[in-house]
């Protein structure tokens, strides 16, 4: 399950910091369970960097830090969070734990700064800034979510199910609406990249995908998904048992949507 849109966190996610920094109490089950992202959208990223050296903003466990890896790239990551550094770097990832706004890159520089379902909590303006300045000649920014659409009876079902569970609460099927609900984060990464006249006009690039789920395996990567490590246990486990009996009576399990979406542009040339 990809992070719920900018309305589950409030109008600016970045200063969220305290949500931002919540994805790190299981990692095992967050790498686990988290949908990865379509190799050839990685491949085409690296097709149009310059080189193989890539900075990963936010690697959290190195889901998106082993694709560029299988693509022949050298990685190091950059996370706030301690625990999701420490589980990257048991899977051999150098990381250094700051947010990218405050990390200090002493003098190195990248073919391709990236980021995978973290940007929207960077700040969009000095991200894209520090970007730049870390950026190579030609080298590439590439920032990518993962949208989820799910099926309107799957979608309608859940609703349902949350609120029974957690009337105060919004399904994030509600929210998504797939592309639409996104829409936010790739209009303020795109304003970001413009706003430093450092890179060429940010292009968009989509890959669609699909994938099934069983009820256990979405039971298993919800309380992964932002918002849902704000719930109370007790309303945690109320909502699981809610949406799993939902899935129970559409058949035990459903084939989500998926559209891997890259906001990405390239480094001009340096004077």
């Amino acid at each position: 399950m990809p992070t719920l849109p900018r309305d589950a966190f409030g109008a600016d996610p970045h200063r969220a910091r305290q949500l931002a920094e919540a994805f790190g109490g299981d990692p095992a089950r967050y790498d686990r369970t988290r949908p990865r992202y379509p190799q050839s959208l990685v491949d085409r990223i690296v097709a149009a960097s310059p080189g193989r050296d890539v900075l990963d903003v936010g690697i959290g466990t190195g889901i998106s830090a082993r694709a560029f890896e299988s693509a022949g790239c050298r990685v190091l990551g950059v996370d706030p969070d301690r625990r999701m550094a420490d589980y990257a770097r048991r899977r051999g990832f150098d990381v250094e734990v700051s947010t990218f706004e405050e990390w200090d890159p002493a003098a190195r520089t990248f073919d391709a700064v990236v980021a995978g379902q973290t940007w929207h909590w960077v700040d969009p303006v000095a991200g894209a800034v520090k970007a730049a300045q870390v950026l190579r000649s030609g080298g590439r920014l590439a920032v990518f979510w993962n949208a989820i659409e799910l099926p309107p009876h799957v979608r309608d079902a859940f609703a349902h199910a949350f609120r029974r569970a957690v009337p105060d609460a919004s399904s994030p099927g509600e929210r998504s609406g797939g592309l639409t609900g996104y829409a936010s984060f790739f209009a303020d990464a795109a304003e970001g990249i413009r706003g430093t006249g450092a890179f060429g006009e940010p292009e968009r690039w989509e890959v669609d995908w699909e994938r099934s789920y069983t009820r256990g395996e979405w039971l298993d990567v919800m309380p992964t998904a932002g918002g849902f490590n704000r719930l109370e246990p007790a309303e945690l486990d109320a909502l699981l048992g809610h949406v799993g009996a939902a899935i129970d009576a559409i058949g035990g399990s459903f084939t989500a949507k998926y559209a891997a979406v890259a906001v990405t542009a390239a480094r001009r040339n340096l004077a």
